[in-house]
């Protein structure tokens, strides 16, 4: 994504005030920078912690309209002053104002994540790639990464849209002249972008895969509504009879559109779930026409929008959203691995507050020192100036600086040679579900064959409930990769515990794995899971009336930093409080401002948190024997291995 600092080609080309030639500079569009301001706000606080601002992701979006709207400005204007458009010229620019921030971005969040915690560097290599071919979109969609996804965090994630701008600055240079040469009312050539903008969002509507909507939110054909929205309105401003901002009922409502705008904005990304197919059925598109409708208000005259949007610290932040936009993301993921503190204390609100000040500086020396000389003198002129201040400062300057650059380009490649293929995590997860494998395949305990219809209800109720406090060998515990990465430490708690676990899991699994135990289900019953695509409270209804009211059951709770966590396990509390004979086990809140408890995804137990997530299980079942009993249950402490 390309937030431009600064309002290149920013003025409205109309038939009474013709806007200067773009190549002799640009002037400012007032209150663009305070729009660029709320989106970078809106995308950093999503990054920080999703439970903060769900919708914050849809930043990207404002982003995009206002580019759209901008580029789209400054061609028709160069083409209605000069009568061509400089292609050339055009795409140099572009290069000026992307390339140099990212050239040095990219080669210090590799060397930081090497420094910091190796397995950020999983598939680095298709990353700098797509870093240096504005492709990163379509390799991750090639690769299946999942953008919304907290298990695997990628480092250069954010590069998404940098790519799909990219692609928009190659191809919509010519599209636009080809629509400039052969569709002659300007009302015609608005209907045509805005159908481009409606065609891609309906691509976007009907292929979503609800559960795996990265492509649709990756691909620069389903992403592209905001782009052409704010094309077409570019193209409208510059029409010569701007009928809609000329009117009285523009002059009435305009403020009230303002106000819809910004509460329809505010709203999304408050509210907006990335889980939620409403988001891509409409909620994108809302945020691009309610974005498009804010860059109207503000652009059209002078107003109370305006100049709140142009308050000196929107304007710093605007003018430097691009750095911000591109260090953001690698800065909060370094610093979440070298200040590893869990969500949900004022430690862990420090660790985001630093990650914050950190992305700041950075993004204020590329904007000083990388960013605005480049696109005042070009990389030549900037190199140039650059190495006459290093000559004036002396021999041991110059080596020093020639010095780290060397070494810079030889590590970069030594890193990215040899980076891992899989993370420590995803090691550790498939040893212990090889181990687990194995251990069912030698237990010599029959289990019914799994049948939709098959419940051990029946023969539950036949028995006597038991409401002790049980050992191992009268537990089955069912669940996803977190069982599988505290499975050790669950089986030192609960010695003889019998574990079914294995990776990706969901709750919609969990009935038939329970109906497949039929009558050899144990009295307690351990259920973990939710961490692959949240809770399902049908599934888990129907897992809690196979396992019947006379088993003692406990469910543990999620963790991880995604929006959906907090909704997930308000979700499993509501369920249980209709069963008395099931407790929580409240993972989420054991860890938190803990340190050190999670490993490097920031989702799966270390082996500390291991034996929290253990300790949790076992205290959990330890409430449930003395509400069901009436006696104290005494948990003797259990030292780490």
């Amino acid at each position: 994504m390309e937030p431009h600092g600064h309002h290149e080609g920013g003025g409205v080309a109309t038939a009474r005030r013709p806007a200067a030639d773009p190549r002799r500079g640009a002037r400012r569009l007032a209150g663009l920078d305070g729009l660029r301001a709320l989106a970078i706000v809106a995308v950093v606080v999503f990054h920080l912690d999703p439970t903060w601002l769900p919708g914050g992701f849809l930043g990207v979006d404002v982003f995009l309209v206002v580019s759209g709207f901008l580029i789209t400005t400054l061609l028709v204007r160069e083409r209605a002053e000069t009568g061509a458009v400089d292609l050339r010229a055009f795409w140099t620019r572009r290069a000026r104002r992307l390339l140099p921030a990212l050239l040095v971005m990219v080669p210090a969040a590799v060397l930081l994540a090497r420094l910091t915690e190796s397995d950020l560097l999983v598939g680095v290599g298709r990353q700098v790639l797509g870093a240096a071919t504005f492709t990163s979109n379509w390799l991750e969609i090639g690769a299946g990464t999942d953008y919304f996804a907290s298990t695997s965090p990628t480092l250069l994630a954010n590069l998404w849209s940098l790519a799909v701008e990219e692609q928009f600055y190659l191809v919509w240079p010519l599209a636009l002249l080809v629509l400039l040469r052969f569709v002659r009312r300007p009302a015609h050539r608005v209907a045509a972008v805005l159908g481009l903008a409606a065609v891609s969002a309906l691509l976007m509507a009907v292929r979503l895969d609800p559960e795996h909507p990265t492509r649709v939110y990756y691909g620069t054909d389903t992403h592209a509504m905001g782009l052409m929205i704010g094309a077409a309105l570019a193209l409208a401003l510059a029409s010569p009879g701007r009928a809609l901002t000329r009117t009285v009922a523009w002059s009435r409502h305009r403020r009230t559109v303002a106000v819809l705008a910004l509460a329809a904005l505010g709203a999304l990304f408050a509210l907006a779930d990335e889980r939620s197919a409403l988001t891509f059925r409409g909620g994108i598109l809302l945020a691009s026409l309610a974005t498009a409708a804010l860059v109207l208000v503000v652009v059209e005259r002078p107003g109370r929008l305006r100049a709140l949007l142009e308050v000196p610290l929107a304007r710093w932040l605007g003018a430097r959203s691009y750095g911000i936009y591109l260090w953001h993301w690698p800065v909060v993921l370094v610093v979440g691995q070298d200040l590893p503190v869990a969500p949900g204390g004022g430690d862990y609100v420090l660790t985001r507050l630093w990650a914050v000040v950190v992305t700041l500086a950075a993004a204020d020396l590329s904007y000083r020192f990388v960013e605005s000389p480049v696109r005042r003198r070009g990389a030549r002129g900037a190199f140039a100036a650059a190495t006459r201040r290093l000559r004036s400062g002396g021999t041991r300057r110059a080596r020093v600086v020639w010095s780290t650059v060397a070494l810079v380009a030889v590590a970069v490649p030594v890193v990215l040679l040899t980076a891992p293929e899989r993370t420590s995590t995803a090691a550790s997860l498939a040893a212990r579900e090889a181990a687990l494998a194995r251990a069912a395949a030698v237990d010599p305990t029959p289990t019914a064959a799994p049948s939709p219809a098959a419940t051990p209800t029946a023969t539950a109720t036949a028995k006597p409930a038991v409401w002790t406090m049980p050992k191992g060998s009268q537990i089955d515990a069912f669940g996803d990769s977190m069982l599988v990465g505290a499975s050790d430490a669950m089986a030192y708690y609960f010695p003889k515990i019998r574990l079914d676990a294995r990776s990706n899991r969901r709750w919609s699994e969990a009935p038939a794995l329970v109906a497949a135990r039929g009558d050899n289900l144990r009295r307690a019953v351990v259920l973990a899971f939710g961490t692959n695509h949240g809770t399902d409270e049908v599934a888990l209804r129907t897992t809690l009336e196979a396992i019947g009211p006379q088993r003692m059951v406990v469910v543990v709770t999620v963790h991880g930093r995604y929006a959906r966590a907090r909704s997930d396990n308000e979700t499993l509390r509501d369920v249980v409080r209709d069963h008395p004979n099931v407790v929580v086990a409240d993972w989420d809140a054991a860890l938190a401002d803990t340190s050190g408890m999670l490993q490097s995804d920031d989702i799966h137990p270390s082996i500390r948190g291991a034996h929290l997530y253990s300790s949790t299980v076992r205290s959990a079942l330890a409430e449930l024997s003395e509400r069901r009993t009436g006696k104290a249950v005494t948990l003797p402490p259990i030292p780490l291995p």
